[in-house]
């Protein structure tokens, strides 16, 4: 699977499930506009067809299908350990879509579901009154787009859109959109704020090609990154997770040349540097489901339940990132990944 130049990805779902107590929702019809060939079959719950067994197979198999739902519960998450805060006391993250259309072999969703199947909750309103009612008491940062990648389908859902606009009525809300996608788009048709962050994730071109199937190449993402800065929004550059592989000093060197001459970093508000860890449990999930991957099978150290590079490996990536970084941004701006 080659990666790609276009905007954003257009996903084929031939089958959509959608719950009944949704079905006639706005956000659900609107949807369902898009696809207009798609079989839609009525459920219970989303868990129905979510939760069953092998399902993990369906997106390496281009057999992905949507599962329209409604959200019931935990709208917002305490922040990972494994996830940088970049120095908010309030970090949380929430999950309005779960997986992703895109085909990263070591994204840690695929060891987190069960399914490979997308899920789409429509009722955004509620997640939207549980971050006002967290407001009353303290300022938040949150992360819109973890368990997905929201600019990836805008033009589908329209997700990235209405947080966009319920970030510029509050002034304690701070909100992360981080994404691989190219989706000029969204940059042109919306105007900035400064409660929103959107956060490109960035690795060579060796690494997209050979890892991240689906994704938009590195020189789109970066004209989009381009474009962002140009049209006033707050962009952070996450280099994150970074993937050891063969002559992968040279691999970054010819990355953050490439970076250097597209963007002007000093109209970037940070960066994040962090090489690829993962939770033990979601690592052992995703070995299975992917047996013949060279990122997943890799003979990682478990450090407190967290797997990752051996030190020596780990180290000498970062420092090098971290330094090549410090000659065009100030080492302020710059975020390590500790545990």
């Amino acid at each position: 699977m080659k990666s790609l130049n276009n905007d954003y990805y257009n996903p084929l779902f031939s089958h959509i499930y959608v719950e009944k107590d949704v079905l006639d929702h706005p956000r659900t019809q609107e949807i369902l506009r898009h696809f207009p060939n798609a079989v839609v079959i009525e459920i219970i719950h989303y868990k129905d067809v979510f939760c069953r067994r092998g399902q993990q197979y369906l997106l390496q198999h281009n057999s992905q299908n949507l599962i329209i739902a409604q959200k019931e519960d935990n709208f917002l998450y305490e922040g990972a350990p494994v996830c940088q805060s970049f120095g908010n006391s309030w970090f949380y993250y929430t999950s309005c879509m779960m997986n992703c259309v895109y085909n990263c072999e070591y994204c840690y969703l695929k060891g987190m579901y069960p399914s490979g199947n997308m899920v789409a909750f429509v009722n955004l309103e509620d997640t939207f009154t549980e971050v006002e009612n967290r407001l009353k008491e303290h300022e938040l940062y949150i992360c819109v787009s973890y368990d997905t990648d929201l600019l990836a389908v805008e033009n589908i859902f329209g997700y990235t859109a209405e947080w966009a606009e319920f970030v510029k009525k509050h002034d304690n809300l701070k909100i992360e959109v981080r994404t691989k996608s190219a989706n000029k788009r969204f940059f042109e048709e919306h105007e900035p704020s400064s409660g929103m962050i959107t956060a490109f994730t960035l690795s060579p071109q060796y690494v997209i090609d050979a890892y991240e199937h689906k994704t938009p190449t590195l020189k789109a993402r970066l004209s989009c990154i381009k474009l962002a800065i140009d049209k006033g929004f707050q962009v952070r550059l996450a280099f994150d997770p970074m993937i050891y592989c063969k002559d992968w000093r040279k691999q970054y060197s010819d990355m953050l040349k490439e970076v250097f001459e597209s963007i002007d970093m000093q109209r970037v508000i940070d960066v994040s540097v962090g090489s690829f860890r993962i939770s033990q449990d979601y690592l052992k999930n995703m070995r299975r489901s992917e047996p013949y991957s060279a990122v997943v099978q890799f003979p990682y150290e478990n450090e407190k339940g967290v797997y990752q590079y051996p030190k020596r490996i780990m180290q000498e990536m970062e420092h090098f990132l971290v330094g090549e970084l410090s000659r065009a941004i100030p080492a302020e701006k710059i975020f390590l990944w500790k545990e």
